[in-house]
């Protein structure tokens, strides 16, 4: 059991936004729902890849923000294509990796290697790993030779 579990905050759209995420990870399961005497969707608890988040149909009060995130640590190239074109559709790009799903949620989406490549002992490596990923949208690090040496 997760001792602590995220709650966001959204303004309506919970039942669509859980059942977009079950699409998107293959992982993924919601847990329980809750309604409003009218229907609609109060809140919900879902698992994505083991992580328990609950979700709370609060209104328009605290909207979504990127100071919230949700990282996808992704293990080769295909992987941050396709979390990167799922989570994006209907949202936005922003850079570094990140992105606004359709619902207003920001998520990062990495690629493993770029943390190895980052954290290289050699500071001028790392630095130019930093460099070149400031300048992206999508993060390309996961393919050989997209990032400097």
């Amino acid at each position: 059991m997760h001792i602590v579990t995220p709650v966001l905050w959204f303004n309506g759209k919970v039942a669509e936004a859980i059942e977009f995420y079950c699409s998107v990870f293959k992982n993924a399961e919601v847990l329980h729902k809750s309604y409003y005497p009218e229907g609609e969707v109060l809140t919900a608890s879902m698992k994505i890849e083991g992580q328990k988040i609950n979700f709370l149909n609060g209104g328009p009060k605290f909207p979504l923000t990127p100071a919230i995130s949700f990282m996808v640590n992704c293990k080769n190239q295909e992987e941050v294509d396709y979390y990167w074109n799922a989570l994006t559709a209907g949202g936005e790009e922003s850079m570094c990796g990140w992105l606004v799903d359709k619902f207003g949620l920001s998520w990062q989406i990495i690629p493993d290697a770029l943390g190895k490549l980052m954290s290289d002992p050699d500071r001028n490596k790392s630095q130019k790993v930093m460099m070149a990923m400031l300048k992206m949208k999508k993060n390309y690090c996961s393919r050989p030779g997209s990032c400097p040496k």
